[in-house]
């Protein structure tokens, strides 16, 4: 089987590059012919094609037409090298095509019908861009399930200079109307949000990102934080992202919950901090941190994830969440906010803590609960690495994935397939 999957870029910032990138390994290791075509090429492989545009007249014609659209707050319409995908040699050669991010100004979704209508198409659904009139998260605005315009947050991404939300919605829903698509949705929520949505016209399959268990894995954790240089003794609370400082990722609530731990359990805590913009996050919440900054050797992402006591995750939105996973996959649990779908993985007296949304205060009695109750997190360790064993393995998701092509490329009406989460708690477990 002969797979190609369209991106922005074949691997970088952000859990989209990721995420598709891990995808596209665990194929290839299943002996599944997998290519990956995009705009951005970072990585030095056969297998990761650029995407560039056929010619400079082309590439002049996109420039002058992003010169307007942009004004109009049409974002993602200018991209015509899109329209010459179909003829694509690595297209020509798919079985099946695998869509992830079409944002981000490198593809024109004006180009879907025409590209959806000869090969099986898959749409992977890792934000809520494809059914808004521009952003990748709404966050409290409903808009979007009926047409949106008046736009209450139009500096969000793809941020726009002009309200135009109602214009791409309905041009949303006309290529839509044309186009021939399978979507995939990671977590629970997201597929709740696409069946309210004007994708609801299209089968809609539930299938979780998987994690590499034997990269991410419970390691020494006494040896870790001698590596990573922290001070024996302390507890480590640990925070990541590719910005830090980014609204969306809750930085700010998390430096309030901080603030407001007891002095005494501040006293014998450290911050340990992924991603850009760490400086002013453990400056702002006044307690002794070492920044990592951004890691791309994951083997390092796993010691770090190793050395925590607790991984926290304040983000105000997210289809999943590839750091809850890769945290638990090593027997770290989680105290994240009840938002999107973070619940899928952050289970109360399970693998974690689960706050209000925005509830700063929330939050901290979340960390406090968990970093003084040293037995219960022991407990919380197992569960976290069973749980990911036995849900959200890479093999399983190469499997699920096979499901479906399989079922696509037979010209069957695919069904409906399993949730992955089993509907009863693995043995031993309590019940969420």
């Amino acid at each position: 089987m002969k797979v190609l999957h369209l991106n922005i870029t074949d691997y970088g910032y952000g859990g989209t590059g990721v995420a598709m990138h891990r995808l596209h390994l665990a194929m290839r290791r299943a002996e599944i012919d997998s290519k990956i075509l995009c705009r951005k090429k970072r990585l030095d492989s056969s297998e990761h094609i650029s995407l560039v545009n056929p010619s400079k007249s082309v590439k002049i014609a996109e420039t002058l037409l992003n010169s307007v659209t942009s004004k109009l707050g049409l974002n993602n319409i200018h991209g015509l090298s899109a329209f010459g995908v179909k003829k694509h040699p690595a297209y020509l050669e798919a079985d099946v095509v695998n869509l992830h991010c079409l944002h981000g100004g490198f593809f024109s979704y004006l180009a879907l019908p025409e590209l959806t209508q000869s090969k099986p198409t898959v749409l992977v659904l890792h934000d809520m861009w494809p059914f808004t009139g521009h952003c990748t998260y709404s966050l409290d605005c409903e808009r979007w399930k009926t047409g949106c315009g008046k736009c209450p947050y139009p500096k969000t991404s793809d941020a726009i200079e002009r309200d135009s939300t109602h214009i791409e919605w309905k041009l949303k829903n006309w290529v839509y109307g044309r186009s021939k698509l399978t979507l995939i949705c990671p977590s629970r929520w997201i597929a709740e949000q696409a069946q309210q949505s004007m994708l609801n016209r299209f089968p809609i399959h539930h299938i979780p990102h998987g994690v590499d268990v034997e990269t991410f894995q419970p390691l020494d954790r006494e040896q870790c934080r001698s590596m990573l240089g922290i001070t024996p003794g302390k507890k480590v609370l640990m925070f990541a992202a590719v910005q830090l400082n980014e609204q969306r990722k809750g930085g700010d609530l998390l430096v309030k919950a901080l603030r407001d731990l007891p002095e005494s359990l501040k006293s014998e805590t450290e911050l340990l901090l992924l991603g850009e913009g760490s400086g002013k996050v453990a400056q702002a919440a006044g307690i002794p941190a070492i920044s990592l900054g951004y890691l791309k050797n994951t083997r390092m992402m796993a010691i770090a994830y190793a050395a925590a006591d607790l991984f926290l995750c304040p983000t105000r939105a997210e289809v999943l969440g590839l750091v809850i996973l890769e945290s638990m996959a090593c027997g770290t649990p989680v105290v994240a906010f009840n938002v999107g779908g973070v619940p899928d993985l952050v289970r109360p007296n399970l693998t974690g803590y689960l706050a209000k949304p925005e509830d700063a205060t929330d939050f901290r009695d979340g960390i406090v609960q968990l970093l003084e109750a040293d037995a219960q997190r022991a407990q919380l360790r197992q569960h976290c690495r069973a749980i990911v064993l036995a849900e959200y393995t890479l093999e399983l998701q190469i499997q699920r994935y096979l499901e479906l092509y399989t079922q696509l490329l037979s010209g069957q009406t695919p069904a409906e397939l399993p949730s992955q989460t089993p509907a009863q708690p693995l043995a031993g477990l309590p019940a969420s």
